[in-house]
């Protein structure tokens, strides 16, 4: 397959045209980011975005793989001798790498099969013989192929049996006749495993249960997959659903039979038909049912896999792309109650100017002398913002800054909790002991919790994006597409946003088009070495960062207060000529032109394209020059937590309080409303409206108002609605009790799947994943 058919199939795939596919291919093969494309290349790619082009790049990979398999597999068949014009046209059309090695199969070199034995001991012509005419009588034949290796008839009949079976089992057209059959019709079936109702007891809601194989919601099948990894579930595949448990004969046994002839109407008089319907029975429940239950699990496994990694990749763009506090002085607060409460502050800059411990809470209880504390820490630092972690005795910190606020209004103080998640993963990272080599470990958590108020993604970056929480059953899916999946993302809203050449980190210069960890160090270490960079040119000066990586990267480095104005703004280097042209024109300087609405609103982008720039790439600079630098995250917002409202506890139904959304799945999202766990608000209440998806309302940040409809205190579990017309439950626990809030009124989304009983009908608030979310919020 040449690049020009991969490129044809990605066109009609992607619904995207020729030429822009040759473009933006040409572009990563030549070492292009995805980042720098979209942004700096849309003439190019006529203006291809970074969801098309990432799309693009793993698809492009994909088919790849896919041909270079292909190459391998014609070359394998025809060293054998095996390759037909036929077998070739099919190798050369199928679409799939499953598709492939099935057709591969029968050809794979593979260990020594009872078939193939049978064949070695002369048993094939037999196999023939009775598969072509059934009315041979199998002993009668049997007998004519009797050995040293072959004693009984009985041995002869089994070894033929096994070499049709191999046949049949390895037939690609056979196997995709039954695998659509299963795809319109099985069922996926949970049942416990004998003896472990205690240690299952997360897994309940599968003790017994059954739906639909392919419209299974990928929480579920993820769940009943951990439940089986576990050994409390024994998952099964049920392919003939409509049959009574008496009837023994599968469906697929008929598929197999009308596909090789060997109808129960055309053996039913044949002195062989027994035998070759037993061969039928064997080939389906032996070899074809194991294979295809192996198969369709893989196949769900992986698209709910794929649903909870964008899930992930989502949730994870969302507290990525928070609104930040901004360049004010913070003072973070990590709360505890024996081991005290841990107290940062940092610069409008992140850097830290004082740390302590203060022991408000019990068994200590110095409340006042805390009080003192932060009052003084306050005045001496000038703090504008305190950043509460939302752990472990948070609620009980947020009084005391309350009380200091109360008593101390001068300070003009806002206070605000934000999640920690991830903070003590931060504290303990060789980052981390860079970053701050003398600082105790207990410190940096509280450190990190300033930071991330003041810029969210600067400082989220440096947590692994695993322990953040804000995934679906992050831990059951392949851990390297996570990986890649989660790094696309930060790259892009790193990119996105921009960062400050003269302070960012390491690890979020790493991020940078272009930059890896050694070239983001690398210019760490430069500005260590000669201050801060006055100009983006002078980049190129940094050890081993050479002209390419300069093109990737310098687009998205800002410099404020440098030598050149257009360094604090998106506009790329190689554009600053068309910037000289437009203040020739407007007759002013750089300095003047930025943010001039009167000047720039008064020349046409079009008289500003040429050779290397169009109007798409001269739109972009106008853009920058009205408002450099400018950050797309949104307007900076605070939640206001209910007082009174501190734990579980607490909550009745009806209540109506605000909360921040702190995480969203597919069947609804979940809020932090400051009692240290959080609710679920299922899709059907998340509007009056019909949505197949929670994100077509809500992203992870959002700030809500929700009611409470249900309270579980003994297992933890909250139920709300953002519908606040809605009426709460009379009994806190009846939808808890029933475990099947999820399920209880499908009919306004989706049809619910076909069930054997109350019990089946599980799901969003089902005990695997609120405990499993409930962990990784920890």
């Amino acid at each position: 397959m040449s690049n020009q058919t991969i490129f044809s199939q990605l066109s009609e795939e992607l619904n995207i045209s020729r030429a822009q596919i040759n473009a933006a291919v040409e572009l990563m093969d030549g070492g292009a980011t995805v980042p720098f494309i979209a942004r700096y290349r849309k003439e190019a790619t006529q203006g291809l975005d970074d969801t098309q082009l990432r799309n693009l790049s793993q698809r492009l990979t994909y088919l790849r793989e896919l041909w270079d398999r292909k190459e391998a597999i014609v070359k394998s068949i025809a060293e054998q001798d095996k390759l037909t014009p036929e077998l070739k046209d099919k190798i050369d059309t199928c679409v799939s790498k499953a598709e492939l090695e099935e057709l591969y199969l029968p050809y794979k070199p593979k260990r020594r099969t009872k078939g193939q034995i049978a064949i070695e001991n002369g048993l094939g012509p037999l196999a023939d013989a009775l598969f072509n005419d059934p009315d041979l009588d199998p002993e009668t034949e049997a007998q004519k192929y009797l050995n040293e290796a072959v004693a009984t008839t009985k041995d002869a009949l089994d070894g033929a049996r096994f070499i049709l079976m191999e046949r049949f089992a390895e037939d690609a057209d056979l196997l995709q006749k039954i695998r659509q059959h299963l795809k319109k019709q099985a069922f996926i079936k949970s049942q416990l495993v004998t003896g472990k109702e205690k240690e299952a007891a997360k897994f309940s809601d599968y003790f017994e249960h059954r739906e639909k194989l392919m419209t299974t919601p990928s929480h579920r099948a993820l769940a009943m997959f951990r439940g089986r990894n576990e050994g409390f579930l024994q998952v099964s595949l049920e392919p003939d659903p409509e049959k009574e448990e008496s009837d023994k004969t599968s469906y697929c046994e008929t598929i197999i039979a009308e596909h090789t002839g060997l109808t129960s109407q055309h053996l039913s008089q044949k002195a062989a038909g027994k035998w070759l319907s037993g061969v039928i029975q064997w080939t389906w429940r032996i070899k074809i049912l194991m294979y295809m239950e192996n198969e369709l699990f893989s196949q769900l496994r992986e698209s709910a896999e794929l649903e909870a990694i964008n899930v992930f990749a989502s949730n994870l763009k969302d507290l990525l792309m928070a609104a930040p506090a901004g360049p004010k002085v913070t003072m973070g607060l990590d709360p505890g109650l024996r081991t005290g409460v841990k107290v940062a502050v940092v610069d409008q800059t992140g850097k830290v100017l004082a740390t302590q411990v203060i022991y408000p809470h019990a068994p200590q209880n110095h409340w006042d002398k805390s009080l003192r504390t932060l009052a003084n820490v306050c005045r001496q630092h000038k703090v504008e913002l305190v950043s509460i972690g939302n752990g472990t005795g948070s609620r009980e910190t947020d009084k005391l800054v309350a009380e200091l606020m109360k008593n101390e209004p001068e300070l003009k103080l806002t206070r605000l909790i934000v999640s920690e998640a991830g903070a003590s993963v931060y504290s303990a990272s060789e980052l981390a002991s860079k970053e701050l080599p003398e600082m105790d470990v207990s410190l940096r958590g509280a450190v990190s919790i300033a930071r991330r108020l003041q810029d969210p993604l600067a400082e989220l970056v440096k947590i692994e994006p695993k322990a953040i929480g804000v995934g679906q059953y992050q831990h059951d899916v392949s851990q390297s597409q996570l990986g890649q999946s989660l790094a696309a993302v930060i790259e892009d809203c790193v990119n996105a946003v921009g960062v400050d050449l003269n302070t960012a980190s390491p690890a979020i210069l790493a991020n940078i088009s272009g930059l890896n960890k050694t070239l983001a160090q690398n210019i760490v270490d430069y500005r260590n070495q000669n201050g801060a960079f006055s100009s983006r040119k002078e980049l190129t000066k940094v050890a081993r960062l050479g002209p390419k990586a300069f093109e990737q990267c310098a687009g998205f480095l800002r410099i404020n207060e440098g030598n050149e104005p257009l360094d604090a703004s998106a506009v790329h280097p190689e554009a600053y000529p068309v910037v000289e042209r437009i203040q020739e024109q407007a007759g002013c300087d750089v300095k003047q032109l930025i943010g001039n609405a009167d000047v720039l609103k008064k020349l046409l982008p079009e008289h500003f394209v040429d050779d290397h720039f169009g109007l798409p790439t001269v739109k972009d600079i106008f853009s920058e020059l009205l408002k450099p630098g400018r950050d797309p995250r949104p307007e900076f917002k605070t939640a206001q937590f209910k007082e009174g409202i501190d734990t579980i506890n607490d909550l009745k139904p009806g209540m109506i309080l605000e909360g921040v959304i702190s995480n969203v799945a597919n069947f609804g999202a979940f809020v932090d409303i400051g009692v240290h766990q959080d609710g679920l608000v299922h899709i059907s209440c998340i509007t009056d409206k019909f949505i197949s998806d929670p994100r077509e309302v809500v992203k992870a940040g959002d700030i809500v108002k929700v009611k409470v409809t249900d309270v579980d205190v003994q297992r933890k579990r909250i139920s709300l609605t953002m519908r606040l017309d809605d009426k709460a439950s009379t009994n806190n626990n009846q939808a808890n009790k029933a475990g099947k809030r999820s399920d209880a009124k499908p009919a306004r989304h989706s049809r619910p799947p076909r069930q054997d009983n109350k019990s089946s009908q599980n799901s969003a608030m089902g005990n695997a994943f609120a405990e499993a979310f409930a962990k990784a919020k920890k």
